[in-house]
């Protein structure tokens, strides 16, 4: 039993059977249940009422599909984070405060990202509401210390404030709109968003004061990982800029909660590891296309983003996706590492993280060898009904 215990210790669980683990289990799989049960209902709306993307050149569906995966997803989170609330309330006033201030902001642009799939909005008001959003961070004292950043100089407290605030606001709207960009193939987001936010709660978990975090992102990876149940190639449904936003804003507004304000001199630089993916891939994407003379490189969509590359290569976006999730898992480990956390945790963390989504894949494959089957039984049928 004690050495249990020491184990579980070392992934920053106090007690296994205590109030404070067990809510983060019941918000991880309260948002993972909630969304995977919601989606097939959403879908057929989705599909009666028409929130679909039309195939064009870009997209690789053949037929209209449900855009409307970003809806079930923030479901599947907020629902998560009321049971957990309801279950352990925050008793510090100030981090429910933060809490709701994310809460809020995620709300705002799920909600803008859904008025944009469905009838289209101007670069330049989505980029106004994201930064709405980052300022309602920065009020609620959500911010970038700049003189706890390593290796550079310590400046006066006022011009700290500025810097800090401009690095608060680039850094959302920069992940916000990375994860975006980077929904282009089935799978693709959903995963490395799973991968990120579990990452993140694993890091959190280590450090005691860190609780609203780790309740946050429980809730972000289910969510996550309910929704891929249901993208994995074939995709039933895609999550829209609603979804994808939601995932980059929030990823970027906890990390601000949580990991990015350790003050351990390489600390700050795990979140920008664990999603270099995305970003890695914007900065590539956007000096790309203001090299070929584009002005508005957010503006003008094409096919150099790092999935449309990989699956050129391997002409299968299930292995595109998997490529993309391992990428993201081995950031994750490396940040994990500068963050010095333990092996054991480290270890632990990539298992769990790729027995989740070997399931997930696991399921929505069998399930679309089932609906194959289902489909050709039902087309032998109708030609035997003809002859």
């Amino acid at each position: 039993m004690d050495s249990l215990q020491a184990l579980a210790s070392q992934f920053g669980i106090a007690s296994p059977s205590g109030r404070g683990f067990l809510s983060v289990l019941v918000t991880f799989f309260t948002a993972w249940m909630f969304t995977w049960a919601f989606i097939p209902r959403l879908r057929e709306f989705a599909i009666r009422v028409g929130w679909a993307d039309q195939p064009n050149e870009r997209r690789l569906n053949k037929e209209p599909l449900p855009n409307a995966g970003g809806l079930a997803i923030y479901g599947g989170f907020l629902v998560s984070i009321i049971v957990a609330w309801a279950l352990r309330p925050i008793a510090v006033d100030i981090v429910n405060i933060q809490v709701l201030a994310i809460l809020l902001g995620a709300s705002m642009l799920v909600l803008v990202g859904f008025i944009d799939d469905q009838y289209g909005l101007t670069p330049l008001s989505r980029l106004l509401v994201q930064t709405l959003a980052a300022v309602l961070l920065l009020v609620n004292d959500l911010r970038i210390d700049f003189n706890a950043i390593p290796f550079l100089p310590v400046v006066p407290e006022p011009l700290s404030t500025v810097l800090g605030t401009l690095m608060t606001i680039v850094w959302v709207l920069a992940l916000t709109n990375a994860v975006n960009l980077l929904d282009g193939v089935d799978g693709v987001v959903g995963g490395v968003a799973f991968v990120a936010s579990f990452v993140l709660l694993a890091t959190a978990a280590q450090f005691p004061d860190r609780a609203a975090a780790v309740i946050l992102l429980a809730g972000l990876s289910g969510a996550a990982l309910g929704y891929l149940r249901h993208n994995f190639n074939p995709s039933r449904i895609i999550m829209g800029d609603a979804g994808s936003t939601l995932f980059g804003y929030t990823l970027a507004a906890v990390s601000l909660l949580g990991t990015l304000k350790f003050s351990a001199g390489a600390s700050l630089l795990v979140p920008l590891i664990v999603l270099a993916l995305p970003l890695l891939d914007t900065t590539q994407v956007v000096i790309g296309r203001l090299a070929r003379g584009i002005r508005n490189p957010l503006g003008h969509p094409d096919k150099t983003h790092i999935h449309h590359r990989v699956l050129a290569r391997t002409d299968s976006a299930r292995r595109t996706a998997v490529i993309l999730w391992l990428v993201a898992l081995a950031c994750g480990a490396l940040g994990m590492s500068l963050q010095g956390l333990p092996p054991t945790v480290i270890g632990g963390t990539i298992l769990v993280v790729l027995v989740c989504l070997l399931f997930v894949a696991y399921r929505r494959v069998r399930a679309d060898h089932r609906e194959q089957a289902t489909a050709a039984q039902a087309s032998r049928a109708d030609s035997s009904e003809g002859n």
